[in-house]
């Protein structure tokens, strides 16, 4: 049963592939590797149930909250750019 678990997550996989190598705009590309970063969890996570090996679970847990802050991260820079491009209300107070 886990078996075809694990293939139809990779078949899944295979198809946010493609939409993020085709996607028309580019937050459909950004979209598509959050779900396949969302999906590889959930194949680490499987693995993990079928080998009986719980240490799979930490690993798929801190590759969530990598993928999570890398999704988040790409999105800010894509909102505000580089930090001239930050409008001065957003930008963070530095003291010199």
């Amino acid at each position: 049963m886990y078996l075809a678990i694990a293939a139809a997550i990779l078949i899944v996989m295979a198809l946010a592939l493609t939409r993020a190598l085709l996607g028309p705009t580019l937050f459909d590309r950004i979209l598509a590797v959050n779900t396949f970063g969302t999906k590889t969890v959930l194949l680490i996570t499987v693995l993990g149930f079928f080998t009986d090996n719980a240490s799979y679970l930490d690993i798929a847990l801190v590759y969530a909250l990598i993928n999570f802050i890398g999704v988040i991260a790409v999105l800010r820079f894509l909102e505000y750019g580089t930090e001239q491009d930050t409008p001065p209300a957003k930008r963070r107070k530095t003291k010199a």
